[in-house]
C-alpha cells in the first residue's frame, strides 16, 4: 500500500521549511510544530481565540499549529502564528492590537524559536 502524502501545496512546502529551518538553527520547536502539521486533518488542531486568551499574557508570541477559531474574545494584544485563521478571528486579533501571520514568517522573524508558546 502506498503512502498518502497531503495534497495541499502550501501545506507541504510549510513542513518541508520548518524541517529545514529546525536542522539548521537547532531549535527543535519547529521540527515538533513540522509533526503537528503532518498529522491527518481531523487529528490537526483548532484553537478558539478564548483559549489564547487565558494561557497568554500581552505581548506574547503564541504559535497554533492548525487553524485559529473566533469563538470567545481576546482582551490583549498578542502575536498569533498559524497555518489558517477564520475570518472572525482574525479580526478579533487584530481589534485587541495583536498581530496574526502564518507560520513561516514567525519561523524568518525568530529562527530560534525563542520565547513562543504552542497553544492547542
Amino acid at each position: 500500500m502506498s503512502r498518502l502524502r497531503k495534497t495541499n501545496i502550501v501545506l507541504r512546502k510549510a513542513i518541508e521549511e520548518l524541517k529545514k529551518q529546525a536542522s539548521i538553527n537547532n531549535a527543535s520547536i519547529w521540527s515538533s510544530i513540522a509533526e503537528e502539521l503532518s498529522k491527518p486533518t481531523r487529528r490537526r488542531r483548532a484553537v478558539n481565540i478564548s483559549r489564547i486568551n487565558r494561557y497568554s499574557k500581552p505581548g506574547d508570541v503564541v504559535v497554533v499549529p492548525g487553524k485559529v477559531l473566533g469563538a470567545g474574545n481576546i482582551d490583549h494584544p498578542v502575536t498569533v502564528a498559524a497555518f489558517g485563521f477564520s475570518r472572525t478571528a482574525l479580526e478579533k486579533i487584530v481589534k485587541s492590537g495583536g498581530r496574526a501571520i502564518f507560520i513561516l514568517d514567525l519561523v524568518k522573524e525568530n529562527p530560534t524559536g525563542s520565547n513562543i508558546k504552542i497553544i492547542g
